[in-house]
């Protein structure tokens, strides 16, 4: 049992499970809590009559931190020691989770969600430098394998228990529920998780973590703000420009940086800059669609949360299953046909999202649908990240699969601030179309306009005709469904995107 110093020499036979266990644990809590909250966002905007905006920061505030600190928080564990690294994300993340699951307000919620962003980017790049680092190299592999299934497995049956939570006692569960997981975590890692370090030492790149978190953080608030406040706001217009300035600065600062958290000879190689390029499209496209989709099935569909939770099996069951006999795609016939027609199966899915009106059987309107979107994935994610560990010489591979996975972030953040413009816009300029219709009076249409915001979500104005009230609800949803065709439409231009990129980027050759 190691309590303390930097040993890097394998783990005991008998503390592999246990350390298994911590990692696998550790990250699907932050996990399930990237994508469990997007099925309680309807049931955050009853509960806080909370805008979409406010909904979207909800969502983005746990990105931002994530997208913009990962890389940093692998460094971290290098330099001061990943166990003690991991367990700090772990601990943080416990308390940003009871302190979501106490919010009396969205302010206070989206608060404690950027610190649970801060936890996640120390506790995820821990995970797997710490069993890269305590398995032998004959074991390692079977080790990340177990880990990478188990993590798919929890992330699969997340949104489930936390749609069945949401729906059975309250939203704030699916924070409490992260409370007993981490401390378990915390107790097995302290008993049984050996510490070590990186090979070399290396400084933190604290001013490119500055920057690059304050230029994503500037744009975002920018881009989604902008609907309430208007482009010519000074608030809109200063974070806007502050949040490029900082992005075009990074660059430069990571190029004068001792160890930089973004080394930029990597994107040398074509292929590495084609495959993160290919990643930011595929993973905007995802982003957006699982922001908006649980709205969908809750708020005009009559979805229950556990229902709408589940919906999304299929696709995590088809990438899960079918990721070994896509990876051996690679080897068959190199990674850029794979590539080129797995977004493209993708593409198609998100298009036939755009199809089903509302009504009708899940097994008839959207599960084909996550069928095709699940195989386009599955012939899609396995090769990418092959591509990626092989772009560069197997010195820089740890890096690179940060990169990869930080951008992969970073691409659903921008998509849901910049998307959300579009949701909101479309929504209102369908809904006037409805009411215009439905003949209401104009004091009805402007006090459902000045709400639109809040999309599905929008009550009937209580002075509304009541033979027109059914009508304004109907008009309601039509606009909503006119809005969520528009962005599965988005996302199959985007998937079809990044099978562009991979057309002209990616190399005939499988990588080594």
């Amino acid at each position: 049992m190691l309590r303390s110093g930097a040993v890097d020499a394998p783990c005991k036979p008998k503390a592999g499970p246990w350390i298994l266990s911590a990692a696998i644990l550790g990250t699907s809590m932050a996990f399930i809590d990237g994508t469990v909250v997007n099925v309680a966002l309807p049931a955050l905007q009853s509960s806080f009559r909370a805008t979409v905006i406010d909904v979207q920061w909800v969502v983005e505030a746990y990105g931002l931190f994530l997208g913009a600190l990962i890389l940093m928080g692998g460094s971290a564990g290098d330099l001061f020691g990943r166990r003690r690294m991991f367990m700090s994300g772990v601990a943080l993340f416990a308390v940003a989770s009871a302190a979501c699951g106490l919010a009396r307000n969205i302010d206070q919620l989206i608060a404690a969600r950027a610190l649970q962003g801060i936890g996640a980017a120390l506790l995820t790049p821990g995970s797997l430098a710490i069993i890269s680092a305590s398995f032998p190299e004959q074991e390692r592999g079977r080790a990340i394998g177990t880990w990478s299934g188990f993590s798919a497995i929890t992330t699969a049956l997340g949104p489930v228990l936390g749609g069945w939570l949401i729906q059975h006692a309250s939203w704030r569960w699916i924070f409490f529920i992260n409370l007993p997981l981490a401390a378990a975590v915390i107790l097995i890692s302290w008993w049984r998780v050996p510490e070590s370090r990186g090979p070399v030492a290396k400084q933190i790149d604290l001013p490119g973590a500055l920057v690059v978190t304050v230029g994503l953080g500037g744009l975002v608030y920018g881009l989604i703000e902008s609907p309430q406040l208007g482009w010519g706001h000074i608030r809109v217009i200063g974070s806007l420009g502050l949040g490029v300035a900082c992005l075009i600065g990074f660059p430069l600062i990571e190029a004068r940086a001792g160890s930089p958290m973004v080394p930029l000879k990597l994107f040398r190689a074509r292929t590495f800059t084609g495959a993160n390029l290919l990643t930011l499209f595929l993973y905007a496209a995802l982003g957006i669609f699982f922001f908006v989709f649980p709205m969908n099935l809750i708020q005009v569909q009559g979805y229950s949360a556990t229902a709408a939770g589940a919906a999304a099996l299929p696709l995590i069951l088809l990438i899960f299953f079918l990721s070994r006999w896509s990876g051996g795609l690679v080897a068959r016939y190199g990674p850029r046909l794979p590539l080129i027609v797995g977004p493209i199966i993708a593409a198609l899915g998100f298009a036939l999202f755009a199809v089903p009106s509302v009504g009708g059987a899940y097994w008839s309107t959207f599960l084909p649908a996550f069928v095709v979107l699940g195989f386009g994935m599955a012939v899609s994610v396995a090769p990418l990240t092959t591509v990626v560990m092989g772009a560069v010489d197997p010195d820089h591979a740890g890096a690179a699969s940060g990169i990869n996975n930080a951008v992969a972030r970073v691409a659903g953040l921008l998509a849901i601030a910049v998307f959300g413009i579009v949701m909101v816009n479309a929504f209102g300029v369908r809904l006037d179309h409805e009411l215009a219709i439905l003949e209401v009076s104009q004091h009805a249409r402007d006090e459902v306009q000045s709400n639109r915001v809040r999309l599905a979500a929008i009550e009937v104005p209580y002075d509304v005709d009541p033979k027109f009230a059914p009508g304004v609800k109907v008009a309601i949803s039509s606009a909503f469904l006119f809005a969520f065709r528009i962005v599965a439409c988005s996302s199959a231009l985007l998937a079809l995107a990044s099978a562009a990129t991979a057309t002209l980027l990616i190399d005939r050759k499988s990588p080594p």
